[in-house]
């Protein structure tokens, strides 16, 4: 069984984003720490745990993105993972899920996949496409959002959970191969151990030019990003302390938060 596992680079949290307002993209070269996106490292953990279930099964790691991208794939191999995978992008600045999902469609199109995982989303930009849209460029079926899944015995399929909104869950039952968006809290992630990490340091990446693949033009322009405007808005409630009470009560009543 094949499984391959799509990890990405993201800015660490504590680093201070700029805005560079001539790209109007992020000064990637002031931030100072990357790390894996938070959500892939559920989607590889995933992997990892199918793989010490089961016999025969390998695992790769693909990212997306300029040299400094990597090192997730090294981390993904200090975990665990089999090979690693790297669609090399000559620029920094903004790519959208559909430049990414068509490059790594483009890659693994006749590589023969059982199982593709990702994470739900990316933490940087936050939109959870990448998976739905690598699902449709590949012609294969696929679910969101899943927080449980379990591979029959003969691997011919998956049965998965997915979160729904009201804390529901919906369940389906997908043939492989397929695409799964991994949610977070599905597992406990893994930390690297020395010895794939060294094993990472001295195995050799595939390295692909991501202009080498036969990627569609991009159908969207980043205008513009901008900061979040700074509010703090307040209600101070007035009256006895039974009427503040009241008025309290009924404030959280309102929100859903009783």
């Amino acid at each position: 069984m094949k499984i391959l596992v799509c990890v990405k680079q993201v800015p660490d949290s504590e680093s201070p984003i700029k805005i560079d307002n001539d790209s109007g993209w992020i000064r990637m070269d002031e931030i100072t720490e990357f790390k894996m996106n938070r959500l892939d490292e559920f989607a590889l953990e995933e992997a990892l745990v199918i793989k010490e279930a089961s016999q025969n099964v390998s695992i790769d790691a693909i990212t997306v993105g300029p040299g400094r991208s990597v090192e997730v794939i090294k981390r993904a191999i200090g975990m665990g993972a089999d090979r690693g995978i790297h669609i090399f992008t000559e620029f920094e600045g903004y790519q959208n899920s559909l430049q990414i999902s068509n490059g790594i469609a483009e890659f693994v199109r006749d590589r023969n996949y059982d199982l593709i995982l990702t994470g739900a989303m990316s933490e940087d930009n936050m939109q959870g496409q990448v998976g739905p849209m690598l699902a449709s460029r590949l012609g294969l079926p696929w679910a969101t959002s899943v927080i449980s899944l379990k591979l029959a015995t003969d691997k011919n399929s998956v049965y998965v959970e997915r979160e729904i909104e009201g804390g529901n869950r919906d369940t389906v039952v997908l043939n492989l191969p397929a695409v799964l968006t991994v949610q977070s809290g599905i597992n406990s992630p893994r930390y690297p151990s020395l010895s794939n990490l060294l094993r990472a340091n001295r195995q050799e990446l595939k390295t692909i030019r991501a202009k080498d693949l036969a990627v569609q033009a991009s159908r969207e322009d980043l205008i513009e990003i901008v900061y979040p405007q700074k509010s703090r808005a307040g209600q101070v409630l007035q009256g006895s302390q039974e009427a503040k009470a009241a008025q309290l009560l009924e404030i959280l009543y309102q929100k859903s938060l009783l």
